[in-house]
């Protein structure tokens, strides 16, 4: 819900040209609050009241409002005053800004920003998306090892106003080649020695990513050893950035996302809802609907080849959702756990066979529970003999339950595996397999048993899928 509390003040300071109150209201408050309360403002009056701050104030505001808002802004305020708000910001967080940012304003803005920045930000932007080099920063605090505490703490200090965080702080050589790290914590406890050299106190067992590394190894490695950095050297072990805490957040935001869209079917979408284009959503939703659609078509070819059983026994309609829920049910349960193991690194694809025997014990002992559950309700949802079926020809029910929930842990277990081997997604391959497999699969072995089970049932189907 938009907060208007300071709507109509900010309108009249606008109104009056009020710059002195302008930068009251951007200072007073924290960043995240002043974007909040300026939701009911157009960007361009946004940025009027954010110019009115100083620089340092006017970047960090400005690093809190939607995307949307932030490249509206670059794409129609001025050139050279924008690309002063470019230099101030994060390294990180204007690379991709300005990914997002139309390619011909791109070309006018980065001209006007200061050389260095202007370097920093196309070797960022060398990087692949979704490696370490791409969500990493370039502002970090280094010192050389023979510095002492005394003389290193005066250097964080005259460093400090232009880095992003300085708990930790990098020793490199005069190559920049990571030696080891020392905590701003260690610092501060050692002040009463300060003659104690950096090299007695640094950390030298780092653990560090590839420029190149996936951002999902970087998330993991800061998650694992609770880091709020983690150093990114190149192959010659010189820092070239370091991932911050906040851009690990985003980065398992993005992560959480992409595998919603992948467990409904869905791919990624790669800007908002809203912002997506008709055409794109169509297309990214129909590719997986059309396939689960045909899966259905398919279904129902299986269903029309078995009319002659159907109409020799008409209660065996009645459990075909049951039976085909049960199975796809049990199928997406395993599919999930096996999915997410797979991103967790808890199994590999050396752990095949054991996975695929838990998981058949695993369908034993719930498609058993369910045979037990499906052969009661039977009993209670049919008419006794002679109408109805007899108790010989019920079990139809429960040994097709059974049947199928194994059927439906195997393949939901099985399909990630195999999609992992052949270097396809599997999050988003495996749902719609699953599906495709179990819905087919699951109404021939109801029809198979039930032959099989039922006295004078016609043992043969129809020429499509003959027994």
């Amino acid at each position: 819900m938009m907060n208007t509390l300071y709507l109509p003040e900010l309108r009249e300071m606008l109104a009056a040209d009020d710059r002195p109150g302008l930068r009251e209201f951007c200072t007073a408050l924290h960043a995240a609050r002043v974007v909040e309360f300026m939701e009911g403002l157009a960007p361009l009056e946004v940025w009027t009241v954010l110019r009115a701050s100083d620089r340092s104030t006017c970047a960090e505001v400005f690093g809190f409002l939607p995307e949307k808002t932030q490249i509206e802004i670059l794409e129609s305020g001025d050139s050279r005053t924008l690309s002063q708000l470019i230099a101030d910001m994060p390294a990180d967080d204007r690379v991709d800004l300005l990914n997002e940012v139309e390619p011909t304003i791109v070309k006018q803005l980065l001209p006007l920003v200061p050389v260095e920045e202007r370097r920093d930000i196309l070797r960022l932007q060398s990087y692949p998306e979704g490696t370490a080099g791409a969500v990493m920063t370039t502002e970090v605090a280094k010192l050389p090892a023979s510095l002492n505490v005394g003389t290193a703490l005066e250097e964080l200090g005259r460093q400090a106003t232009d880095l992003e965080t300085i708990y930790y702080i990098y020793i490199v050589d005069e190559k920049d080649h990571l030696q080891g790290t020392v905590s701003a914590r260690q610092l501060v406890t050692r002040l009463g020695k300060p003659e104690t050299p950096l090299s007695e106190i640094m950390e030298r067992n780092l653990v560090t990513v590839q420029a190149n590394d996936d951002q999902e190894v970087v998330a993991k490695k800061v998650a694992d050893y609770d880091f709020l950095a983690i150093p990114v050297v190149d192959d010659e072990q010189r820092l070239a950035g370091i991932v911050t805490y906040d851009d690990v957040i985003d980065v398992l935001r993005e992560e959480a996302e992409e595998d919603a869209y992948l467990a409904a079917a869905v791919e990624p979408l790669q800007a908002g809802y809203l912002q997506t284009s008709l055409i794109v959503l169509t297309w990214k939703r129909g590719f997986w609907l059309f396939t689960l659609f045909i899966a259905a078509l398919l279904t129902a070819f299986a269903l029309k080849s078995y009319q002659q059983v159907i109409d020799q026994v008409g209660w065996l309609v009645f459990f075909i959702p049951l039976i085909m829920s049960s199975g796809g049910n049990s199928g997406g349960q395993s599919a999930t756990l096996v999915i997410r193991a797979l991103s967790n690194k808890d199994i590999g694809l050396s752990d095949a066979r054991r996975v695929l025997a838990r998981e058949l014990l695993m369908g034993l002992f719930l498609g058993s529970a369910l045979s037990v559950v499906g052969y009661v309700v039977g009993w209670l949802m049919l008419p006794a003999p002679p109408t109805g079926p007899t108790p010989v020809e019920l079990l139809t029910i429960p040994i097709t339950l059974l049947v199928v929930v194994l059927f439906g842990s195997l393949c939901g277990a099985g399909l990630p595996l195999l999609f992992r081997r052949l270097g396809v997604d599997e999050a988003l391959m495996s749902t719609p397999f699953v599906t495709v497999l179990i819905d087919i699969g699951g109404i021939l072995i109801y029809m198979m048993v039930a032959m099989k089970m039922i006295d004078g049932l016609i043992r043969t189907a129809g020429p499509a899928l003959t027994l």
